[in-house]
């Protein structure tokens, strides 16, 4: 962190506004937001309550989301769809698959992902599920779709992008990514895949209710339909938000879901904030708090803010020294991001050697 006598830095100033607690260790499971994100969403609410809510500042707001978060994922906004979580939004790729579809999966990777393309074997679609760390060398010319989680969730494991990349398009398959823990700290070219779906109330520190879905293919994959379509799917939608004439967006906004109306203007203070900072930056600053938690814990490397530790009774050490953190897939989960500081990772390795 700054000196005295040095100027804080974008990530310092941005942590500042954020009202983390010492010891907070949770992001993987949920973000805290910049203050100014908290005011935004303390005013729709104020507006909602007094009946002074305007839908055209609404708009604006999701339109900010939506160009934000595409600048953080290196794609126009045209490219992105809204929605309100990762399985609704995946709903309407696997629900365009066509019988016999080949998607390859990897084994403990989240449901959100995982079953919206489960369900589709009732209808033919054909599942087959490998280990994580096997999954790239077994992509070959039986896969068509690649469905994997950019950051495995309980064990923070990363996937090689360029790797995926590169073994997906030698075999001319598609690759659906959930980027929902690696989006807001690590660097994405989500142009590079068929769709990236994020939920976006973690690492980029939006309200719970914010998810986004990019599309490479909207304009060319005739199979790719918008099954869940409603009104905010028009192209206009305030002037085609009646009748059975389809009038659907052209681009990626086909796949919109109607916003949740309070959530949006924070989540566009959320997004302009970090892409203000960087994802670089952020990125740097939590995987080097991370790397000295590993190391000092006697963990192996890894390049991920998502520290595992497999250990007995880690998780009331951990609640009993003030560290919040998770438990998943039978372990702990610490998470570093942009707001944590040295002194939170002394107190989490302080809790690990009292056992």
């Amino acid at each position: 962190m700054s000196t005295a006598a040095s100027a804080p830095t974008a990530i310092e100033r941005l942590a500042a506004q954020c009202a983390a607690p010492p010891g907070y260790l949770d992001t993987a499971t949920v973000g805290v937001p910049p203050a100014p994100a908290v005011r935004a969403l303390g005013e729709a609410t104020r507006r909602w309550a007094t009946g002074t809510l305007a839908m055209d500042e609404i708009d604006r707001d999701v339109a900010r989301a939506r160009a934000a978060f595409g600048r953080l994922v290196g794609v126009p906004a045209a490219s992105v769809a809204i929605g309100a979580q990762v399985s609704t939004l995946l709903a309407p790729v696997a629900a365009s698959l066509r019988p016999g579809t080949r998607v390859l999966v990897a084994e403990g990777d989240f449901t959100s992902l995982l079953w919206p393309f489960a369900v589709q074997q009732a209808r033919g679609v054909r599942l087959r599920v490998v280990e994580h760390g096997d999954l790239i060398d077994a992509i070959d010319a039986t896969t068509d779709v690649v469905a994997v989680s950019a950051v495995q969730s309980a064990t923070g494991t990363p996937v090689d992008l360029d790797r995926l990349a590169g073994a997906a398009d030698a075999h001319g398959a598609r690759v659906v990514l959930d980027a929902t823990q690696a989006a807001g700290w690590a660097e994405l070219d989500a142009g590079r895949f068929s769709h990236v779906v994020v939920s976006a109330y973690k690492w980029l520190l939006c309200p719970r209710g914010v998810a986004f879905l990019t599309v490479r293919d909207a304009d060319v994959d005739p199979d790719l339909l918008a099954h869940g379509a409603g009104w905010y799917a028009g192209e206009d939608p305030w002037a085609t938000c009646y009748g059975t004439e389809l009038r659907l967006a052209a681009d990626a906004r086909r796949f919109d879901a109607s916003p949740a109306w309070a959530l949006w203007g924070a989540a566009a203070e959320s997004l302009e904030a970090i892409a203000a900072v960087g994802v670089a930056p952020i990125a740097a600053h939590d995987l080097a708090l991370a790397a000295r938690l590993r190391d000092a814990a006697g963990l192996p490397p890894m390049t991920s803010p998502i520290v595992r530790v497999e250990r007995p009774n880690v998780a009331a050490r951990l609640a009993q020294a003030g560290i919040a953190a998770a438990v998943r897939g039978g372990a702990s989960r610490l998470a570093v991001h942009l707001y944590t500081t040295g002194d939170d990772i002394d107190r989490a390795l302080a809790a690990l050697a009292a056992g």
